[in-house]
């Protein structure tokens, strides 16, 4: 079953076919680039993955300034395209300033929040990062020799926290011993995108004694998943299956998936349905990421354990804390 179709229903999937739009959709990118092998490019895929089944086409931007995420929701907005589909929680207030002065174009927020009742023709698109995180600091906990793991995040943000938290609880799940180091990369949006600053978080929390990293941080991650295949470590990718970039020294990547979402959007065209969205493990929006790369890595009792939590959590048995609900970590402090 389909993410939208999950939670929409029949009656947002009945445009769900080819030629079904009327207006071709357009894809704006969050700063990082299209090509971050992460979040921007899941977008990306999502996007081809539209061309590909349906034959459509649609229009793409990759940011280069702050200034330009209004720009550009008003540039497509004004030359008909619908959909218009963006990436990032920093595309919220922009939506919200553009979204009333074209009532008929539907507009879409990845990981960003817009509230509905003041701006009916958005759809939010959210994640509960925090579940599947929780599944990779098991992996973490699991793999490590030292008892000691890491996580490196991008832009210190309550989303990113989120990511943290949800890795922590599952590592403690599994080592209640464990020592979680986190840190995060910068507070302005050139935290997606500093490899070097990412490579720099890596070497001092390898000598803190982490022999498990995991990177949420856009472009910045590709500096930490480098220098921990660099240094014989291993590392957890983001968002996209990042395991082919280090086969062998990639132990997991948590899955997010902005591909799907961005796909079915495009498919639903001018038809959309529009509202908030959340994509759980239940709805197979997040998961982690088991391939010919990193299958001489996970053992069949991490997997085993692995995949019986996600049974739990889906059950509610587990109960993994969102730091997003309250600003809190019970088990990690920023």
């Amino acid at each position: 079953m389909s993410l939208m179709k999950h939670f929409l229903g029949a009656a947002a999937t009945l445009a769900l076919s080819a030629g079904a739009a009327l207006a071709d959709p357009a894809l704006i990118y969050d700063l990082g680039g299209k090509f971050d092998k992460s979040f921007n490019e899941a977008a990306y895929n999502g996007a081809e993955a539209y061309v590909a089944e349906t034959g459509g086409s649609y229009r793409d931007i990759e940011l280069q300034s702050e200034a330009q995420r209004e720009q550009a929701l008003r540039r497509f907005a004004e030359a008909g395209f619908n959909p218009v589909v963006t990436t990032g929680f920093s595309m919220s207030s922009p939506i919200a300033s553009v979204a009333a002065d074209y009532p008929e174009t539907k507009f879409v927020t990845i990981d960003g929040f817009v509230n509905p009742e003041e701006h009916p023709n958005v759809l939010s698109i959210l994640f509960s990062e925090h579940e599947g995180s929780y599944l990779v600091g098991m992996m973490a906990a699991m793999a490590s020799e030292t008892g000691t793991v890491g996580f490196i995040g991008g832009m210190d943000i309550p989303l990113i926290r989120k990511f943290a938290c949800g890795y922590a609880q599952g590592a403690l799940a599994v080592n209640p011993d464990a020592n979680v180091i986190s840190n995060m990369t910068g507070t302005t949006p050139a935290a997606w995108n500093d490899p070097v600053k990412g490579s720099e978080l890596t070497k001092a929390q390898i000598s803190q004694g982490a022999d498990v990293i995991y990177a949420a941080a856009g472009g910045t991650g590709l500096g930490v998943l480098q220098t921990a295949a660099d240094e014989d470590i291993l590392s957890i990718g983001v968002d996209s299956n990042q395991n082919y970039l280090h086969p062998g020294k990639v132990l997991t990547s948590m899955l997010k998936r902005v591909d799907v979402a961005v796909k079915e959007a495009m498919e639903a065209g001018e038809d959309l349905e529009t509202g908030v969205m959340v994509l759980g493990l239940a709805e197979n929006g997040v998961g982690y990421a088991l391939d010919d790369d990193n299958a001489p890595l996970v053992s069949d009792e991490m997997k085993a354990a692995v995949d019986a939590a996600r049974e739990q959590i889906i059950a509610g048995e587990i109960e993994v804390h969102d730091y997003s609900s309250d600003d809190s970590c019970p088990v990690l402090s920023f």
